[in-house]
Order: structure tokens, then sequence, then C-alpha cells
């Protein structure tokens, strides 16, 4: 077994989205190749309404998936295929835009005015770019949830794990979506398969993530401190994104640690990507913008 090391260490941003929504982007418009098949991850916890109320009014996606996990308080959707629906804390909205669609989401805080939540991106492959939409509703009591012997607790949204598998089906990248929980000052090693890429975003607590298979070294005149690999450290939103391995190995800090634990097979395929909408060339986007204008976008049955 190989301990993945990590890759690199990334703070999330303030980012504006939607109408006004103020959230933390953790990766997504630039050079995505090290997330393949992700594309995106916005962080969207906020206390303040009038930070969120905005929410995302109608707008189109095409090519991508989209998954919407929420915390706290409400996020409210409807699309151009007749879908309506209300997520709550713990729910998860799984949307295939596939050929295309037009969708809004309304965040609503809970009685204390929190709106917490994520949104990941999940790209198409080439051959799925123009698949039916779906729509994937998924309440917080069907996501199986495991509790290890020394309290180490799992969500399992997406994928299987521990020999549990997420209610979430059918989607493109294979992608296991965990929620996991360590208690404080913990030492646990979960596995992840080698094939896949991988990332972590802790959203409470901190904690260090092992760099070695084995414990290391303390740097003698032999064994120097550049010939050493540390742990890295993390806190509130920061992403993870690890190299190839076959586990991740993570040491919770005083108040535990709870992170996303994200990973999926690469589609190594080129990305052409405006906005909303994911391609894989250049002509393939324009076509998409040009449909829009001309109101040819939605395809036929995919429309009420």
């Amino acid at each position: 077994m190989s301990v993945r090391p990590v890759k690199r260490l990334i703070k999330s941003k303030p980012t504006l989205e939607g109408a006004g929504v103020h959230l933390q982007r953790a990766f997504g418009f630039g050079n995505t190749k090290d997330f393949d098949p992700f594309l995106l991850l916005d962080d969207f916890r906020n206390d303040v309404p009038e930070d969120y109320l905005a929410g995302f009014p109608w707008h189109p996606h095409r090519g991508i998936e989209t998954i919407t996990y929420v915390l706290a308080g409400t996020v409210e959707h409807g699309d151009s295929m007749g879908n309506r629906g209300v997520i709550s804390s713990g729910d998860v909205q799984w949307m295939t835009a596939g050929s295309g669609i037009i969708h809004q989401e309304m965040p609503k805080g809970d009685n204390a005015g929190r709106m917490h939540g994520f949104q990941l991106w999940a790209n198409l492959p080439s051959a799925l770019k123009m698949t039916q939409p779906r729509y994937q509703e998924v309440k917080a009591l069907d996501i199986p949830q495991i509790t290890d012997d020394d309290g180490t607790h799992v969500r399992v949204v997406c994928g299987e794990f521990w020999g549990k598998k997420g209610p979430v089906e059918d989607v493109a990248a294979d992608p296991t979506y965990l929620d996991v929980s360590v208690s404080p000052g913990r030492r646990k090693t979960l596995p992840v398969p080698t094939t896949r890429h991988a990332f972590a975003y802790v959203f409470a607590g901190s904690g260090k993530f092992c760099n070695a298979s084995g414990p290391l070294a303390v740097p003698t005149e032999a064994v120097k401190w550049a010939d050493t690999t540390p742990p890295v450290e993390a806190d509130n939103r920061s992403l993870i994104l690890f190299d190839r391995g076959d586990e991740v190995t993570v040491q919770a800090g005083d108040d535990g640690i709870r992170f996303l634990l994200v990973s999926g097979k690469p589609l190594e395929e080129p990305v052409a990507w405006y906005g909303p909408i994911v391609m894989n060339t250049q002509e393939q986007l324009r076509d998409a913008f040009n449909e829009l204008q001309e109101g040819t976008f939605l395809k036929e049955g995919q429309r009420k």
C-alpha cells in the first residue's frame, strides 16, 4: 500500500457568482487537468442572507454534471424539463445537463440565516456530451452512513466505500464522493484507487495529510531536513490535491477534521469551456451559444 503524497495545497478564493452570491471557489475556470474529470468546486457556506438570497436565476448548462450537497438551509431547484424540488440539510441534487438544460437554483437560509453547501462540476465524456438531460434528488436519509470503531464517520454520497454504495448512480465520471469526519487526535487511512484523480476539501477543524507511507525519520547529519517530506497541514477552506497512490492518511487536529474526499477516473479529453457550457472543441462551444441565441438550445422532448 502506498500513501498518496500531497501534490498541491490550495486555499479557496472569494468569488461572486449568479445574481450576486458570495462564495469561495476551491478550483475551476483554469487548467483543471490535475482534477480531471472534475472541473470546479464551489463552497457556498454563508451566514449573511444578503450575500446569497439573489441566488442563481435561470441559466443554461451543456456537457457537464453538477452535484449540489447541502449542509444547512435549502436550495430550491427548477429546470426546463419541468423538474421542481427543494433540497435541505444532508440532501444531494445531481443534475446531468447533457445536450442542454436551463435551470435555476435559489438558496434560502435556515432559522439562523445559515446557507451551507457545495457544488461540484463533473465533466461528461465526448460520447455523452449530447446525452438526454437527467435529474436525481437524494434525501439525507437515503445516503449510507458508516461509523468505524475509532469514531471515524463517513457519508457515502456516491460510489462504493467500506462495503456501502452511495445512492447516486449511473454517473459518467464514476466518482466516489465522501463526507468524512475524523475524531480529534486520530490518525486515519482511507483507500482511494490508484487509477483515479483525488482531492480533499476541508470544511471543519484541521489536520495533517501525510506525504509518506512510513513514519518520518528524525533529521540527523546523515538525513538532512531537505531529505524529508513533512505532512501538509490543512484547515478550513483548504483543498488538498493528491498525487498517485492507493490510500490517503490524515492526522486529525485538536478539534477533529471534516472534509470531502472526492475521486474519479480521468477522461483525458480536450476541454473547451466558457461559462456554464463545457465541450471538447471551440466549434462545439460556438454552436452551443449560437443555439442559445437562435432558441434551438433545448432539444426535442427536453422542454416543458
